[in-house]
């Protein structure tokens, strides 16, 4: 085992570290993309592989790894060396495709595996970006497109018929409508300019008994 003592910070441990890491092997099979010489599927580097493939090293060199979730809208994952309490921390948004557990569990999961591969500078064994987007595992949630999103999120605005109604939407949105803040900020004030105009109209016609009472969100 390295003697971490020598490690004057975070980043000499994990050079350190780095020495004696090797590529994640891809032990995952993704089902859902099958071809020629692949009858079961497409084999992937998941979470566990990741971890497998990092943890050993990264504990001989008095590094340990956490993941938070930071704001409900970002994961982090951190390393700590424990001798000098040195840190490095790796953001990645938390695109959530579906606003359930099962949507919340995929994208955290990604999110984990992304920031532990970039923050220690680890990659699966013949790692291809191409190959990534054609055949991204089943349990990972798929691309959050934006455009299509917001349009989607406007288009409920502008039919609430009720304050109340307009509230209840901005709530069920609340992570649909982080994620665009966080990838497209533009699309994000589209959204907001949607909500106060549809607010407007519906305080003087259909709620005058709420006054300028402000959306909860």
């Amino acid at each position: 085992m390295t003697d971490t003592v020598n490690h004057k910070n975070i980043y000499a441990a994990l050079a350190a570290a780095q020495t004696a890491m090797t590529a994640v092997t891809k032990g995952a099979i993704n089902p859902a993309f099958k071809g020629e010489g692949r009858p079961k599927g497409t084999p992937y580097a998941d979470l566990a592989d990741v971890v497998s493939a990092v943890r050993p090293v990264l504990t001989a060199n008095g590094i340990c790894f956490f993941h938070q979730i930071i704001d409900g809208c970002t994961m982090r994952t951190s390393l700590v060396h424990g001798a000098t309490e040195t840190r490095i921390d790796c953001d990645v948004p938390l695109i959530v495709a579906k606003n359930d557990m099962q949507g919340m569990k995929s994208a955290t999961t990604y999110a984990k595996r992304v920031g532990l591969e970039s923050v220690t500078g680890v990659a699966p064994e013949d790692d291809d970006g191409n190959a990534a987007v054609k055949a991204a595992p089943a349990n990972e949630a798929p691309a959050f497109d934006t455009r299509v999103a917001a349009d989607r999120v406007i288009a409920q605005i502008t039919g609430a018929a009720t304050l109340a109604d307009l509230g209840k939407i901005w709530k069920v949105e609340t992570q649909t409508i982080t994620n665009i803040k966080t990838l497209a900020p533009p699309l994000f004030l589209e959204i907001e300019a949607a909500k106060d105009a549809r607010k407007a109209d519906l305080t003087p016609a259909t709620n005058a008994d709420l006054g300028a009472d402000a959306i909860p969100y």
